[in-house]
């Protein structure tokens, strides 16, 4: 996804809203009641991917790494929309109820009060990020990532899923 892209779902409600329930018609997004079961098994498999990627770079598969990376931080997103009472089948569509349900645009004074409680752009940007980095080491013939490529990204994922779960333990 390019940030043009990203910015247009962030900036452009109604758009985002038409996604959202274009989603919902096709059965690709479903609002229910939130499952906390669910919640808490990807929330594991997103620390179990973490593990998984520390292995990855110590054996050099770094393509491993950062598509490890990118599923970290997914599974963390699923259980972050989870708590809302929906369940995603499409990145797009989970991305969108990110945006929807926890990013900080167009609050009240309230909400302002509330902020650490929700997910800022640098956060949904290095989502968007991770799925690139994540299709680009899965589908490309590119086996050149490097270790720091692979650790930055790491690093950026335990990030991610840290926040993730600060805002569930909140909610």
């Amino acid at each position: 996804m390019r940030e043009y892209d990203l910015k247009q779902l962030i900036d452009n409600q109604s758009h985002r809203i038409s996604k959202i329930i274009d989603f919902q018609e096709r059965k690709i997004l479903n609002k229910q009641a939130a499952d906390w079961q669910e919640v808490e098994g990807h929330l594991q498999k997103s620390r179990h991917n973490l593990r998984f990627i520390q292995e990855n770079i110590k054996l050099k598969f770094f393509d491993w790494a950062i598509t490890g990376c990118y599923y970290a931080c997914y599974h963390a997103a699923i259980a972050l929309i989870q708590t809302r009472g929906y369940s995603s089948k499409n990145h797009l569509a989970t991305l969108c109820i990110l945006i929807q349900e926890f990013y900080n645009n167009g609050l009240t004074k309230e909400d302002i009060e509330l902020l650490s409680n929700f997910l800022d752009y640098k956060d949904i940007l290095f989502y968007v990020q991770s799925k690139n980095k994540r299709e680009e080491a899965t589908y490309s013939t590119k086996l050149l990532f490097n270790k720091q490529e692979a650790q930055d990204l790491r690093f950026k994922a335990i990030m991610f899923v840290n926040r993730v779960e600060e805002i569930i333990k909140k909610a």
